[in-house]
């Protein structure tokens, strides 16, 4: 049985963004004796409002930089002795990747093969202590490409990425594993559903569509809106992460999944009813703002993930229905208005034009 992980300082790259930020948000509180050092290079979707909470924390440290600036990395490895990694840091909107591919490759790609490197000069004198030491990769399920009506990704699903973001993040996972096999580098890797929650850009499809319900501005949806996505809480996957940065197998997988699978065309529906709930409007008011757009090129038709062996290996569940969920993450943003409103600036719409033309 391996021995439990206990970080004593923490490296969180990407720690600015959505998924990062609800870690931050959510760890540094409960482990006071831990410091974390949040590593984030502040792109458009990264905003250090999200830690406003944190951000006077005596165990917790910004540092404004790039993941593939190797001498800045090797400098903080030095000073601040990391005893962990969690690597949320990446590109993640598949409609830019489609644009920009170049970027993702140097952020997903090139990002995680310098912090893994980074890494293993600075761990080399723990190879045969591989408690002492955690490297977690964060990833998606993406990297397994489309999924038919009835069957689910596990952690012996065959890669078969589709988009150029999920491409950069299965060539990232298998350097990952090859650092783990060639080095002993005592990495773990996750592969997640979709998240939704408190502080996501608003060019995801939950916030997305939360903003313009409130603006009472067409909403588009891609195709007929069948396509299949499970979603998870960001909570849920938090602690899920933390369960495996402690307990985790070094060199094992783990696939996180809320087992709550819905069409996109559904979860519009169900998230525009809640809206118009919490304003005040007509039942199915907002429905009229659906608006259908071409599709986008190889978009998946479904995902969603078996989380069986995460939860035989190490305990877990998770706590968020569907349901109470979604209504717990419109009831924040209908809250935080000028939270919303911050991030969806000059720069935000003029890409939204860019991707989706006159609606």
């Amino acid at each position: 049985m391996a021995l439990t992980h206990d970080p004593t300082c923490i490296l969180v790259t990407g720690g600015a963004g959505f998924i990062g930020s609800n870690f931050l948000l959510r760890m540094v509180p409960r482990y006071p004796e831990t410091h974390f050092v949040n590593l984030d290079r502040l792109t458009y979707a990264g905003n250090l409002m999200n830690l406003r909470s944190i951000e006077k924390s005596a165990n917790y440290t910004f540092v404004r930089a790039d993941v593939t600036d190797s001498e800045l990395l090797a400098t903080l490895f030095a000073r601040h002795k990391f005893t962990s990694v969690v690597h949320f840091a990446a590109e993640s909107h598949v409609d830019r990747s489609i644009t920009a591919p170049l970027a993702f490759v140097r952020s997903n790609t090139l990002g995680t093969v310098t912090l893994l490197e980074a890494a293993r000069a600075a761990w080399s004198d723990v190879a045969h202590a591989a408690h002492a030491r955690r490297f977690l990769h964060v990833s998606t399920d993406e990297v397994y490409g489309s999924l038919g009506a009835d069957s689910f990704f596990t952690e012996h699903s065959p890669y078969d990425p589709r988009s150029p973001y999920s491409a950069s993040k299965a060539s990232a996972d298998h350097f990952a594993r090859a650092y783990a096999h060639t080095y002993g580098l005592p990495v773990c890797i996750s592969n997640c559903s979709n998240n939704y929650g408190p502080y996501q850009f608003p060019e995801k499809l939950i916030p997305l569509v939360i903003a313009r319900a409130c603006s009472q501005e067409p909403i588009p949806i891609y195709g007929q809106g069948d396509n299949v996505r499970d979603w998870l809480h960001v909570a849920d996957h938090c602690d899920a992460l933390d369960l495996i940065l402690r307990n985790g197998q070094p060199g094992d997988t783990y696939l996180v999944g809320g087992s709550s699978e819905c069409t996109n065309l559904s979860l519009v529906r169900i998230i525009l009813d809640l809206v118009d709930e919490g304003l005040g409007h007509p039942s199915g008011h907002s429905h009229r703002l659906i608006t259908l757009v071409t599709d986008r090129p190889g978009h998946d038709f479904r995902y969603a993930i078996d989380a069986s062996h995460l939860r035989q290996a190490l305990g877990w569940r998770p706590r968020y229905s569907l349901t109470e969920g979604m209504r717990q993450t419109v009831a924040w943003y209908l809250d935080n208005m000028d939270w919303l409103q911050s991030v969806t600036d000059r720069s935000y719409r003029d890409y939204f034009q860019a991707q989706y033309g006159q609606l």
